[in-house]
């Protein structure tokens, strides 16, 4: 009985901590947003919104980049094995049913080329190089909203910078003493703008970054697909057969 009792004793006090830590974790999660809160207000509400609007703005834009240039990085290897296969047979209508059944920019530009197969291997590459471009256009697409967000963050930040310190000159020459309680007010929106408008670019600036890498990694895989179904052509001296 006592054995048991010292048992039941100690799990209630595990239990007890557990209770404890997880009460600690959410006072301290409340006290975060709460604090983040004051903050937002404290930087000037108006200001604030818009770097938060900018914030928004550019990560809408982020996430479309990002699912575009996922749903448009396709396995390359295996599009071309299978086009190899096709052209091997001498079946180019078959080749060009993979390319047009396969998604992404590099099944696109192979289809283009393989759909010019009977004009000769000098048009296929300047269909390829021709709609290559257009597709890398389109990988490109609204990459500029998000340079264009990444620079307003911090230029509206300064630009509460700005206004916080016209603020604290107001409050100046309303009172007529310059201690630091009369300026404190000002200074305080001048540096929690700025500092909002910094961490915001930062932010839009680390995804932007690794789209950059993405759809460079895309258009590398493009010219290489592209070199590679020029090889193939001339490697199985493919022609057109209706």
């Amino acid at each position: 009985m006592k054995r048991f009792l010292s048992k039941a004793f100690l799990g209630f006090c595990a239990l007890g901590t557990t209770v404890v830590a997880f009460a600690q974790d959410v006072a301290v999660e409340e006290s975060f947003h709460q604090a983040l809160k004051v903050k937002f207000i404290e930087g000037s509400a108006n200001f604030m919104s818009l770097v938060a609007i900018v914030l928004i703005l550019g990560l809408a834009f982020v996430l479309e980049r990002i699912i575009y240039l996922n749903l448009a990085d396709t396995n390359s290897a295996k599009l071309l094995k299978g086009i190899e296969a096709a052209l091997d047979k001498g079946d180019v209508e078959a080749a060009k049913a993979i390319a047009r059944d396969t998604r992404g920019p590099i099944a696109s530009i192979t289809y283009q080329g393989l759909l010019r197969i009977d004009q000769g291997i000098d048009v296929v590459e300047k269909s390829i190089i021709a709609y290559g471009g257009v597709q890398g256009g389109l990988l490109e697409k609204n990459l500029s909203w998000v340079t264009l967000f990444i620079a307003m963050a911090p230029a509206l930040g300064f630009l509460g910078t700005v206004v916080g310190m016209v603020m604290a000159f107001d409050k100046i020459e309303q009172v007529g003493d310059i201690s630091p309680t009369v300026v404190a007010g000002g200074m305080k929106v001048a540096l929690i703008t700025t500092i909002g408008g910094l961490i915001v670019a930062l932010i839009l600036q680390v995804f932007y970054n690794y789209l950059l890498s993405k759809m460079e990694a895309i258009l590398n895989k493009m010219e290489d697909a592209s070199i590679s179904l020029l090889d193939l052509i001339i490697k199985y001296d493919v022609t057109y057969k209706n």
